[in-house]
């Protein structure tokens, strides 16, 4: 996400730190590059434009002048200023004093509304909630039946009724199997209608009323850009929203909607999907966020990823094996499965700050860990857990198996070779370069 901008900005910001004093005149013939790369990256004109003011405020003032490395001290001006521009800090869904808290989910058709309602009530799951899901899309069978499907794969509870059923009188019958039930969270997954239709957007008035939702969320498609900021301004006007979740992030490589939508409204957004599994719903931090604009990465979310797949005890049992040199095939196999579970390998990366920088234009292929499982999969117990045994005949089997060819077994056996080698000369002090792992 936010490729193409994060390009033009470290060009931009390579050429103001590479000078020991910065003019008024240096500083605006660099804003005026960062507008065009905003305005390019489909970011609100208005937005832009006030952006790009407060900065050039700023960064002609005494604090960048004085400064004794003021390309540095312009970065952290406009680092502060696309935080503030997104919201300045996360807001959290507003939970209502007397459960269950109601969380109605509006937007345009197909736009992932119902992924959405999933993957949001996946998220409360996970802090230890007891979410249901609302069918409110009845116009639409095909909505019903995906809902309920999702729910499944969550283990939540999806309460539907039958498809043409008016939206507005299905909440009673939701609250009261909420409370049956003891659910604490109910999402109200609605039917998509477009902002400019007053008739349906009259329907969603009406669920309104009668169901009092604490939060009321756009679902908006980061990758419509200026369209998204417009919708989110008509449903905001009508409805008064508390926030908004951007979907498709991890494939828009601009950034404008996430850059002008909660200047536009005034309303905060309150997650972003970055990938179609389940659990790829991610709170919103503008901090954060910015960091990984300005190409700086984004270390705390990393650290937060790898403490949701991987528990303390595992963690432990990992440190020891990896400290007695005893990593085995299976434990390479259960990592692979930790590390997907994190999102995409390139997503990982950019996290790390400067690495996805070092690797831009490097072809990393995710195939390569579904080849490597294979050939682990292929393996026996004893031959996961004991190398030396793997002969020329057991190498042909392993390959045969997992439909790969013997040299693909030889990689992944001298990669494995190469990681305990280097674990054993760390283990005794000594240091030494990683291994070049070939994706």
């Amino acid at each position: 996400m936010f490729e193409s901008l994060s390009d033009r900005l470290e060009g931009i910001f390579k050429k103001l730190k590479g000078r020991g004093f910065l003019s008024e005149d240096d500083v605006n013939a660099g804003l005026k590059e960062v507008r065009m790369a905003l305005l390019e990256a489909d970011v609100n004109f208005k937005v832009v434009k006030d952006f790009v003011e407060k900065v050039r405020v700023r960064a002609v003032g005494k604090e960048v002048i004085d400064s004794i490395a003021p390309g540095q001290q312009v970065v952290k001006i406009v680092n502060d200023e696309l935080c503030a521009l997104m919201g300045g800090h996360s807001s959290k869904i507003n939970l209502a004093p007397n459960p269950p808290t109601v969380i109605m989910l509006v937007g345009l058709h197909g736009c992932g509304k119902t992924t959405t309602s999933a993957k949001l009530a996946n998220n409360f799951k996970k802090d230890g909630r007891r979410p249901m899901l609302v069918a409110m899309d009845t116009g639409r069978p095909a909505a019903i039946d995906q809902l309920k499907v999702l729910g499944a794969q969550i283990d939540v509870p999806v309460y539907a009724t039958k498809p043409g059923d008016d939206p507005v009188t299905i909440f009673p019958g939701a609250l009261k199997a909420a409370n049956l039930e003891g659910r604490d969270i109910l999402i109200l997954d609605t039917a998509g209608r477009l902002h400019i239709d007053d008739d349906l957007m009259g329907e969603l008035d009406n669920i309104k009323k009668a169901a009092k939702p604490s939060e009321i969320l756009l679902v908006a498609d980061a990758m419509t850009g200026q369209d998204a900021v417009n919708i989110a301004k008509t449903f905001n006007d009508r409805l008064d929203l508390q926030g908004v979740v951007l979907t498709k992030m991890d494939g828009d490589a601009r950034g404008g909607a996430a850059l002008s939508i909660a200047h536009v409204t005034g309303k905060p957004i309150k997650f972003i999907g970055v990938g179609e599994k389940i659990d790829f719903l991610e709170p919103f931090h503008p901090d954060r966020m910015a960091s990984r604009i300005l190409g700086m990465g984004d270390v705390v979310t990393l650290v937060e990823k790898a403490q949701d797949t991987m528990n303390l005890e595992d963690a432990l049992k990992m440190e020891g094996k990896l400290k007695n040199n005893r990593f085995t095939y299976e434990d390479l196999k259960d990592q692979i499965k930790q590390i997907k579970k994190m999102g995409s390998l390139e997503s990982i990366l950019g996290m790390i700050p400067g690495l996805g920088k070092q690797l831009k234009g490097v072809n990393i292929d995710e195939k390569a860990f579904v080849k490597v499982e294979a050939i682990i999969n292929s393996m026996t117990v004893k031959e996961r857990n004991n190398y030396v045994i793997l002969n020329g005949s057991r190498k042909k089997r392993i390959a045969a198996g997992s439909g790969t060819a013997v040299a693909d077994v030889n990689k992944i056996i001298k990669q494995h070779l190469t990681m305990k080698k280097m674990l054993k000369k760390f283990k005794r002090g000594k240091g030494m370069g990683m291994p070049q792992f070939k994706f």
